[in-house]
């Protein structure tokens, strides 16, 4: 009887003893996945945090005309570096996001101005502005200053059909475009 009691508590002892062993694995696989995941959220929340504080968002006035210069100018802005670029064509202004330390309104307004648009801060050279297509053709920056100045009589036309003319402004009578000043 002594013998079985003696193997009954050895048993008892090792079933036991296995039991705690398992616990303390299990309890060790939970600590190692909840520190893990703790290492992850707090990476994600840093990653976050870096990208929001270098990201600038700016309206830039930009001249232009019609859809095509709409494609053309939020292309050249997205090329030089912007992540959105969206140009408002009654307004004339060019609302950019960016990362800072990628690029700057100057180089995304230099860009632009390559492609044959007047920016607030950059002017296209002639000859960019020449090879736009004939309704991209708007009034340049210092166009109004230079007509504001004139005591001549301005006649318009259709950039579209050069034939359509008037003395005032107003729309093509074929196309139905604003006729612009002839310079």
């Amino acid at each position: 009887m002594t013998l079985d009691l003696y193997i009954g508590e050895s048993f008892a002892g090792a079933v036991c003893y296995a039991h705690i062993l398992f616990i303390q694995h299990q309890n060790f696989y939970t600590m190692k996945t909840l520190s893990l995941f703790a290492a992850i959220l707090f990476s994600i929340c840093s990653i976050t945090t870096a990208t929001a504080q270098t990201s600038k968002t700016e309206t830039i006035k930009v001249w232009g005309n019609c859809g095509m210069c709409k494609t053309t100018i939020e292309k050249s802005a997205k090329k030089a570096g912007a992540k959105t670029a969206s140009w408002n064509e009654d307004s004339k202004e060019l609302k950019v996001s960016y990362a800072a330390d990628k690029t700057s309104s100057a180089k995304i307004q230099e860009a632009i101005a390559k492609s044959g648009y007047d920016t607030q801060d950059f002017t296209a050279d002639n000859k960019a502005y020449d090879n736009l297509h004939g309704c991209c053709k708007y009034d340049r920056k210092g166009a109004e200053a230079k007509a504001a100045g004139s005591a001549t009589t301005a006649l318009y036309v259709c950039p579209m059909h050069a034939d359509v003319t008037s003395a005032k402004p107003g729309k093509c009578s074929i196309c139905g475009m604003d006729l612009k000043q002839k310079q």
